[in-house]
């Protein structure tokens, strides 16, 4: 049986460089080695590419060949030996910048290569919040309400502002995940802060309304066509909100439910609003749709993730967990999918 080869991105330039670290030695550890050859590719924080043999190599570069690739050819030479690599498909597990917003899916596309989820435009209009709010509200999706600003912009009226949104407010980068420069805010000054935080990983920042209610997220698999939606997962914070500290940190109090605390009516409105979220981003292979119901029952989509967490504590597998299927046929079945 001639294995299918497979090249496992991971690291990157991103916020999230940690993150998607401890995703991928998961998804590695689930990959079945009798089907499939896994070569790891580790990113350095530099955006350089190094073929390595294990995940306890990629601490030492000095150990590893660079990976380059050629375009056109269905694969890469390595330097300084000059050897060709090629690969069926590639994984890219991968969170940020340089990995879920078109980048690594243009290059693949260069390359002739087959790559695991969604592809070029759907990741870049996903990784983008206000893009992906300006696609939900053209399809009469409801999004939270919010305000966008540009970095070259004056700073708003933060009277003005909580007159139309109200007060708190949440400010975020557009293009970040994992709660990455997220601030919630009560006063100008707190405001003027969180603006300028925003603007170190983005250009473009979202200033929201803060919805008091109940986070929850659900799974998506599948191609365009035919895909899947899990049950409703619910976070239930154990922080002031979702924050990155609050996701990851080996102290956090936040809680995962794997059947959130809704009937079954509003279950299924969630479940169908995911799939229609998916079909207007154009989204195949994977995605995580994350909602808000506020207290007084309206529901909101709060962002998309086209390339989720697959950490020890990261809902999407726990969801397709709960639905029976377990973390080797759920990254079994997202290689298929890009190989066909």
């Amino acid at each position: 049986m001639n294995r299918k080869r497979v090249l496992l991105l991971f690291g990157g330039e991103s916020s999230e460089h940690d993150v998607s670290i401890s995703s991928a030695r998961n998804v590695y550890a689930a990959i079945d080695d009798e089907v499939y050859d896994v070569q790891l590719c580790y990113i350095d924080r530099h955006g350089k590419w190094w073929l390595i043999s294990s995940f306890d190599e990629y601490t030492d570069r000095q150990r590893n060949v660079q990976l380059v690739p050629v375009l056109g050819s269905g694969g890469f030479t390595t330097i300084p030996d000059n050897k060709i690599v090629k690969v069926d498909v590639i994984l890219p597990i991968l969170h940020g910048r340089g990995g879920e917003d078109g980048s690594v899916q243009g290059l693949a596309q260069l390359l002739h290569i087959p790559i695991v989820g969604c592809d070029v435009a759907s990741s870049s209009s996903a990784m983008n919040k206000l893009t992906t709010k300006e696609i939900l509200r053209a399809n009469d999706i409801e999004v939270i309400p919010y305000r966008a600003h540009r970095s070259y912009e004056s700073v708003p009226n933060f009277s003005k502002l909580t007159m139309q949104l109200g007060n708190p407010l949440f400010v975020k980068p557009a293009r970040t995940g994992s709660s990455v420069g997220v601030r919630k805010v009560f006063t100008a000054n707190d405001f003027i802060e969180a603006l300028e935080e925003a603007h170190r990983y983005d250009t473009i920042a979202l200033i929201e309304q803060a919805i008091t209610g109940k986070e929850l997220e659900v799974a998506v698999l599948g191609p365009a066509n035919d895909y899947q939606i899990s049950g409703v997962g619910e976070i239930i914070p154990g922080d002031d909100f979702y924050s990155y500290e609050d996701k990851y940190a080996a102290s956090s109090k936040a809680e995962v439910r794997l059947r959130a605390a809704v009937d079954d009516n509003m279950r299924e409105t969630i479940r169908s609003m995911a799939g229609r979220v998916y079909k207007a981003l154009d989204c195949k292979g994977l995605a995580r749709v994350d909602f808000l119901l506020s207290d007084s029952g309206v529901l909101y989509v709060l962002e998309v993730n086209t390339l989720p967490g697959f950490t020890n504590i990261s809902m999407y597998p726990k969801l397709w967990r709960q639905e029976g299927i377990g973390y080797p046929q759920l990254v079994e079945k997202l290689l298929e999918d890009a190989l066909k």
